[in-house]
């Protein structure tokens, strides 16, 4: 896609979301707005994954951020949109709702209070999950007689294991976000005043590193997930490799030894 296209999609008004982009720090907000709780619809998902990919091809951005205005980052999704969705559309929530983790670019996404259902799913699939010690995380939908359909479970089970998934999945259970943080589902709890400035400071620091470098390192860890260890290690050895022949480590061995900030490009 064009950037002169991709700027003029983004500049779109969204169904529940709204799009920043800030060139000057290299960043784009992707902004749920359906007060008060930021309810998710149907539609609002596909949306999000074309943003998603627009965002990622988007040559002035080097990091995205999922982030919500108000008290709840989402109590998750609009119940009688399943109802009314036909089968071809919820196959495809899954798909959607994974957009951030096949994103090239790093994704950090803010929670805060209520992060439920595909809210909580779409948190999942980020790579950086820093949350406020207001957030409640839950994947509630067996009050209703379903099962989270969008990789909820199947990336829980991944970060926290059989046990714990089992508590939340199948009694519905909330955790705070401490207890997020303690089995490894966020990467950092700070209290809710300090959630904007924690996001912003781990926005500059991914800027710091070589995009290509990272992203190698996203999608070789993220591949890795299913992978043997002597396969996983292979793969790692064979990307080390093609980076050795880049522009940016050859960049960062000299910084390196000129004891000066090194100035990546990507290349």
């Amino acid at each position: 896609m064009q950037q002169q296209a991709i700027q003029q999609f983004l500049d779109t008004r969204f169904d529940g979301f709204q799009v920043e982009v800030d060139v000057s720090r290299e960043r784009a907000d992707i902004i749920l707005d359906r007060a008060p709780l930021n309810v998710i619809s149907m539609g609002q998902r596909d949306q999000l994954r074309l943003v998603f990919e627009a965002l990622d091809a988007h040559k002035g951005v080097r990091v995205i951020v999922l982030r919500s205005v108000g008290e709840h980052f989402s109590s998750g999704g609009d119940i009688k949109g399943f109802l009314e969705a036909s089968p071809e559309h919820v196959s495809k929530l899954a798909w959607n709702v994974a957009a951030p983790a096949r994103c090239e670019k790093p994704v950090i996404v803010a929670n805060r209070g209520y992060t439920f259902g595909v809210g909580f799913e779409l948190s999942l699939a980020c790579d950086f999950r820093i949350a406020s010690q207001t957030t409640r995380y839950a994947l509630p939908e067996q009050n209703l007689g379903q099962i989270p359909g969008s990789g909820g479970s199947a990336r829980l089970q991944k970060i926290i294991g059989i046990t714990r998934t089992k508590h939340m999945v199948m009694r519905a259970k909330r955790i705070t976000g401490d207890q997020a943080y303690a089995w490894g589902i966020a990467t950092e709890v700070v209290p809710d005043t300090e959630l904007e400035s924690t996001v912003d400071a781990l926005v500059d620091e991914l800027r710091r590193f070589s995009p290509l470098a990272q992203r190698t390192a996203k999608k070789l860890i993220n591949d890795n997930e299913d992978a043997p260890l002597t396969v996983a290690i292979e793969m790692e050895g064979h990307c080390y490799s093609r980076l050795r022949s880049s522009k940016d480590f050859k960049e960062g061995v000299e910084a390196f030894h000129s004891k000066r900030v090194a100035v990546f490009t990507g290349e």
